[in-house]
């Protein structure tokens, strides 16, 4: 199905086309009939999908249906965003969308002067915010949102997790009752349906793959390794892997820091991207990555949810991720759009039960490999959880064309290759007496 057959403005049929889609995705097909009709939507889609635009269109739609609506100054559409970086990417899309139409989009958000914000947003017919910084202006009155038609709550969960709830809440009792609502997450838990049910009205439910799921392009592996190890562990990986565009998430700030001198002692080109960092540096950092002149990025998850840069060829778990939710969408920055790209895990005794827990979320059990000539200080060990499928001597199940030896060949999806293809039975309960 073209997009010229979901309905839509030539203009933005034209924008599409320079913007180089020629097939909408599984979600912008199920979404953009619905929102042309006025429906509130509530979304789950994977990330990388093309969410942005399912609901970016429809909203340009309605605008230049009636472009000067009852022709006050301010926005008339709004879109939260629980990031600094998923609220640029946000915007880049809705100007790619907008580009042969008159429209204006604003960002409000953290690190930036009020009073540029406040005149840009007076100028602009689409706002884009997160929720703490359009608190502010809204306490200081320097704008309104009683022209409001259409409402986004993009990557809801992650706002609910960030603790935007009372912000979401005092945001939406600024809004018209009479709007537009559509809420858009690559995970939807039952927090999510919770704010769905004060935000939305009679809403169209709208999954286009499970919840939980991983890309289907994304090969995924973990390593077994103490954490004082991850580093040279990691350092060999580079080595011995041709990775052109390496994404690799930690859990702290200080973290990052660390890692990051590590690689650029190594002679590693890299950025960083945190809280920590001002919104130039975080900008900086983006631009480059984004233009290929640094190959790796090291972040902390506030940039899992606000990352849009195409060919990443591996995302790099430096850290195991403490809840799965934030483990699918680290590993959606690869294989963007129905791309491929691996996902690897590096993980310490200590996170074994991080990893346990997202293999339950995912459906999916990770291969663990180990590098033969890496001399580990504690050699890896299949878990307790394998070890009723291997013998206890412990002998390597395989080895991959790279020389990776897995300890246990994983839970793959139909596409697997043959090392790894495994179905994954979780052990009968034991009683003091044997098996129940």
């Amino acid at each position: 199905m073209p997009f010229q057959q979901l309905g839509l403005h030539a203009n933005l049929v034209r924008a599409v086309k320079a913007m180089n889609f020629t097939e909408p995705t599984p979600i912008q097909k199920g979404a953009i009939p619905v929102a042309l009709q006025g429906r509130d939507i509530l979304g789950c889609a994977q990330t990388g999908s093309g969410k942005t635009a399912a609901f970016a269109l429809p909203i340009l739609q309605r605008l230049l249906q009636n472009p000067h609506g009852d022709g006050k100054p301010g926005p008339r559409a709004l879109v939260l965003v629980p990031t600094r970086e998923l609220a640029a990417q946000v915007e880049s899309s809705f100007r790619a969308c907008a580009q042969f139409t008159p429209f204006k989009v604003a960002v409000v958000i953290g690190g930036v002067g009020y009073s540029g914000q406040t005149k840009s947003v007076s100028q602009a017919q689409i706002l884009v915010a997160t929720p703490g910084r359009l608190l502010d202006h809204l306490r200081q009155r320097n704008f309104h949102l009683d022209r409001i038609e259409d409402l986004v709550l993009d990557e809801a969960d992650r706002m609910l997790d960030m603790g935007f709830l009372p912000d979401i809440r005092a945001i939406l009792s600024n809004l018209p009752r009479e709007r537009r609502t559509q809420l858009y997450s690559a995970t939807l838990q039952d927090k999510v349906k919770q704010v769905a049910a004060f935000a939305l009205r009679d809403p169209e439910q709208i999954e286009i793959d499970r919840p939980t799921t991983v890309a289907e392009g994304i090969s995924q592996i973990l390593y077994p390794v103490i954490q004082s190890q991850k580093a040279g562990l990691l350092l060999t990986l580079l080595k011995e892997t041709e990775m052109k565009s390496v994404l690799i998430f930690t859990r702290t700030k200080h973290g990052a820091d660390k890692l990051a001198r590590r690689l650029i002692q190594d002679g590693y080109t890299v950025g960083v991207l945190h809280s920590n960092r001002s919104q130039g540096q975080r900008t900086a950092a983006m631009e480059s990555f984004r233009a290929g002149r640094i190959q790796m990025l090291v972040a902390t998850d506030i940039a899992a949810r606000g990352i849009d840069v195409r060919n990443i060829s591996h995302v790099i778990n430096y850290d195991v991720p403490r809840f799965p939710e934030d483990y699918v969408h680290r590993v959606g920055r690869t294989a963007r759009a129905y791309g491929v790209g691996d996902a690897i895990t590096l993980a310490d005794p200590g996170e074994i039960p991080y990893a346990r827990a997202i293999e339950r979320f995912i459906g999916f059990v990770f291969p663990r490999a180990v590098i033969p000539d890496f001399q580990y200080n504690n050699p890896p060990r299949l878990p307790l959880l394998y070890q009723t499928h291997r013998p206890p001597e412990q002998k390597p199940v395989s080895k991959d064309p790279l020389g990776r030896v897995f300890l246990n060949p994983g839970g793959q999806k139909p596409n697997a290759t043959p090392w790894q293809s495994f179905k994954f039975k979780k052990p009968r309960a034991r009683s003091k007496f044997g098996r129940r």
